[in-house]
């Protein structure tokens, strides 16, 4: 079973360092982020808006299941799904770059 801050870590590993270091504040114990993160979810709810789009669902989710922990097993389910998704495509980046830099043999 998928741990959520062991998901959120690996997820983190993923960033780059200016991003990893604001989420890791967002993640300290004495934040307290259930006010933004209804907002947030809320806000997702309206993506046809210009400014308010879909982005704004799986932060809000995010940021709620940091401070509720009910939230946390499902959401460390999306985030192993994500980060496995993540996985893979640097390694198929990897692999194609591999290939392309290989002389062609025939």
């Amino acid at each position: 079973m998928p741990d959520f801050h062991q998901e959120m870590d690996r997820l983190q590993g993923h960033m780059p360092g200016w991003a990893g270091r604001r989420l890791n504040r967002l993640r300290e114990p004495k934040a307290v982020w259930v006010p933004a993160g209804i907002a947030l979810a809320g806000g997702g709810v309206f993506s046809v808006l210009p400014v308010l789009g879909l982005w704004m669902l799986p932060v809000g989710l995010a940021l709620l299941a940091h401070d509720v922990p009910p939230m946390r097993k499902p959401l460390a389910r999306v985030l192993r799904f994500t980060n496995v998704k993540i996985e893979q495509r640097k390694t198929r980046r990897k692999d194609d770059k591999a290939r392309q830099q290989r002389p062609a043999t025939k």
